[in-house]
């Protein structure tokens, strides 16, 4: 199972959409540098480090319900092509050098919803993406490969 980083976005304010990026940093227990997730000294962030979404599950959006939501929209830091990310669950995996474990899937939430519009919630149930932990850090790029650790 090997996919890639199709698009990375980070936003340094709250409620403002995240801007595409080339490249980030990511630290283990703090998160993408520059993002307004990012702290300053490392702590235990239970799945707060890295969020990723499916590019498939945004498509799958569009045509089952007819909504259009951006990767921006999404608010996960990475949107990737070729990965199933609900397998990582409980996995470690590479994006690019950074080495992660897979925490919880990022399920849909109301406020996602009504920052975006009607359907977005339960379009996204069991696609909304993946939180992760940063085990090792590194910086991730677009066109990196996304792929599950054997241990």
């Amino acid at each position: 199972m090997a996919g890639f980083v199709e698009q990375i976005a980070i936003v340094a304010t709250p409620h403002v959409l995240p801007k595409q990026v080339e490249r980030v940093q990511v630290l283990a227990g703090q998160g993408p540098r520059g993002d307004r997730n990012f702290v300053s000294e490392p702590v235990e962030r239970k799945g707060k480090d890295l969020t990723l979404i499916e590019a498939e599950g945004l498509e799958a959006l569009l045509v089952e319900a007819g909504i259009e939501l951006s990767h921006e929209e999404s608010r996960r830091n990475v949107l990737t092509r070729g990965v199933h990310l609900n397998d990582l669950v409980g996995q470690r995996f590479l994006v690019g050098d950074l080495e992660c474990m897979g925490v919880v899937l990022n399920e849909p939430c109301n406020h996602l919803e009504t920052l975006t519009q009607p359907g977005v919630l339960k379009g996204l149930v069991h696609r909304g993406g993946l939180r992760a932990n940063v085990v090792r850090s590194g910086t991730i790029a677009i066109g990196d490969e996304i792929c599950k650790l054997s241990l």
